[in-house]
């Protein structure tokens, strides 16, 4: 199994690449959905938000009236704050419990609208951002959503940059075509990288890279600190010290890594969560990439 982070700004088309990955066999665990049903008419999260912010914020049948509770949530800090401390918690039990039920098999496709601004990136095996132009962008939220224009620039300003996105994303989708455009590099991007990723992982197999895919890289000027990040992540408190040994320069350059581990206790553990993770061994005492669109190669060191 491999989990993909699923992210982009408003309108940029996210909900075309899930839904083109979803036909195509995807697990789907959608952030916002999530959002929604922790706090849905008769559950705790929605009495504790009550009573937490009153309960002027339902409307007429009992449920949620978001506006509502947005004048009060977001006046300062404060309230900010103990809406998050009442959702979070919710969000990420009920998102613990759908990556449990998921097949041993299964590409999780986890569709995240703030993962750059929570930090997410480096707990997934793999990010992909959904990019657009933001005039493209406001046209949309503006003419099939129904936003007013101010409203929905605001809101694009209030997200991550593309700056921030690339920092993390380890594929690029832009949508200035067609729905069918998008699609089809959502269904290449499946069926070349990701199909054949979740398969290395399950089956603790270093990819062969793929050079059309390592040469469309984001930003290969911050691989090797996504990379690190993604160590980091998968070694914790294990590891003393992750660094980059060798930058990748060329379309096919491996990106090498070392890890210290703790001690002799924690690198035994390494390999298991290193494999997991996506970096299986490589036969030749170190572990390497199973992602063909990102070659690395780690050492472990005590």
């Amino acid at each position: 199994m491999i989990r993909v982070g699923l992210t982009g700004g408003m309108g940029a088309g996210k909900s075309t690449v899930a839904a083109t990955f979803v036909e195509r066999g995807a697990y789907l665990i959608d952030a916002d959905k999530i959002a929604r049903e922790v706090v849905a008419a008769g559950t705790p999260g929605l009495a504790a938000l009550v009573e937490a912010f009153g309960d002027d914020i339902l409307d007429p049948a009992g449920e949620l009236n978001r506006p509502g509770l947005a004048a009060k949530a977001f006046v300062d800090d404060e309230s900010r704050a103990t809406l998050n401390r009442i959702t979070h918690p919710l969000i990420g039990a009920r998102t613990t419990e759908l990556l449990d039920a998921a097949p041993g098999d299964a590409i999780v496709v986890q569709d995240t609208p703030l993962l750059v601004e929570g930090h997410m990136a480096p707990f997934f095996h793999s990010v992909i951002v959904v990019d657009a132009d933001v005039e493209m962008r406001v046209h949309r939220l503006v003419n099939s959503r129904g936003l007013d224009e101010a409203d929905a620039r605001a809101r694009i300003a209030a997200q991550a940059t593309e700056e921030q996105r690339r920092a993390v994303a380890d594929a690029w989708l832009v949508n200035h075509g067609t729905h069918d455009d998008l699609a089809q590099q959502a269904t290449d991007l499946w069926t070349q990288r990701l199909v054949p990723y979740e398969l290395n992982v399950r089956r603790g197999i270093v990819a062969e890279p793929v050079a059309e895919l390592v040469a469309a890289d984001p930003d290969p000027a911050v691989l090797g600190t996504r990379l690190t990040n993604r160590l980091w992540a998968l070694a914790g408190e294990r590891a003393t010290a992750v660094e980059v040994i060798g930058a990748a320069t060329g379309i096919r350059a491996v990106t090498a890594l070392q890890i210290t581990a703790r001690d002799e206790a924690a690198a035994t553990e390494l390999p298991d969560l290193l494999r997991a993770g996506g970096f299986p061994a490589d036969g030749d005492g170190a572990y390497a990439s199973a992602d063909p669109g990102r070659p690395a190669r780690v050492t472990v060191v005590a």
